[in-house]
């Protein structure tokens, strides 16, 4: 008994197609990489890699240091090697590389005369992961969204300074921690504005008293001592509340109305009408009223209209967010090398 026709024209389709798969299967387009072992000397390695490096070819700068340190592991460059990864790995923008090489070099060279290096470097990658491209090039702030990484970054820099507090980079690192400080107590604060709104004034008071606790040298902390006091009298702990009253008569007087309630709006440097009602985008905010007690840098920086606009995209305004960091190359040597770039006086305070 034959099969009809279309069975049979079905039965060789399937015969065809599954031979093609098997044949594609069967032969690669492309051949398996096989390591041949190393293809140079360990010094060749390194001096094409340090050749690369001068040049700002991260990219052939790195396939040289990681072939060093994959065939020479015990050799006489292998550690400066690694360090000069980090560096490499850290121009390329590749922060999660950066900072599991640094991890790494601090695990097993934990008495290396430029373990500092590392420390330092993870530290600042972790600093670089919190920003986006986004939020680098705009005026976005940061400090309103997540701050996981730069948490990260600070206790990174405790760590540097604890263990090295005469390191050159020590001091690069205090600057950064005071920068993140104001990152964090900033980040606090709109957390306990929300909750003011939503009426939560207990999350509002302790969040406030984080900042107060743990931030008190940053310009969030007037709003902080003003939201407890707000948050204080709303509960009905009118002893509370008066002592945080009491406390902002003696530092920031202007925060206080005449009637003995808290300004809450000076304190939050709220905008204009205008500018709430259009989220933002127009009517300039109002500057901090105790000027004397708080730095001009971190008054509202003024915004053009077309950056307004354009929510920040065109016509950027100097923004308080650090550029991104220059790590400088690791020292061939026991000594640090100089810090050729830190975040500016001006770029901490805002």
């Amino acid at each position: 008994m034959s099969l009809p026709h279309y069975k049979i024209t079905i039965l060789a389709l399937s015969l065809g197609v599954a031979s093609a798969f098997v044949g594609c299967s069967s032969n690669p387009s492309k051949k398996d990489v096989v390591d041949k072992g190393p293809q140079s000397s360990e010094q060749v390695y390194f001096e094409k890699a340090q050749k690369s490096l001068e040049r700002n070819q991260y990219t052939d700068a790195v396939k040289s240091l990681e072939a060093l340190d994959t065939y020479y592991p015990t050799g006489q460059y292998t550690q400066q090697a690694q360090l000069e990864l980090l560096y490499a790995k850290f121009k390329q923008k590749d922060y999660e590389g950066t900072i599991a090489l640094a991890e790494r070099f601090i695990r097993l060279n934990p008495q290396h005369p430029n373990v500092d290096y590392a420390y330092y470097v993870r530290g600042v990658a972790n600093m670089e992961m919190n920003y986006d491209s986004l939020i680098r090039y705009t005026s976005l702030q940061q400090s309103h969204r997540d701050v996981s990484y730069i948490k990260v970054a600070y206790q990174n820099f405790v760590d540097l300074i604890r263990r090295f507090p005469s390191s050159q980079y020590s001091v690069d690192a205090a600057q950064r921690m005071k920068y993140i400080g104001q990152e964090l107590a900033e980040s606090e604060m709109n957390a306990a504005r929300f909750n003011i709104q939503r009426k939560a004034w207990l999350a509002a008071a302790e969040r406030a008293q984080w900042v107060v606790e743990h931030y008190p040298q940053t310009p969030q902390t007037p709003e902080a001592l003003a939201t407890l006091a707000y948050s204080y009298q709303k509960l009905g702990d009118t002893a509370t509340s008066q002592q945080y009253v009491d406390i902002l008569k003696l530092n920031y007087p202007n925060l206080v109305k005449s009637n003995g309630e808290v300004n809450l709006r000076a304190a939050r440097k709220d905008g204009s009408w205008v500018n709430r009602a259009t989220l933002g985008l127009l009517g300039r905010q109002s500057k901090n009223v105790d000027s004397k007690n708080i730095d001009a840098n971190t008054e509202t920086e003024k915004r053009s209209l077309t950056n307004r606009l354009s929510f920040g995209l065109l016509d950027k305004p100097e923004t308080s967010v650090p550029v991104e960091s220059a790590v400088p190359a690791p020292a061939s040597n026991p000594a640090p090398a100089v810090i050729d770039n830190n975040p500016s006086e001006e770029d901490a305070a805002n």
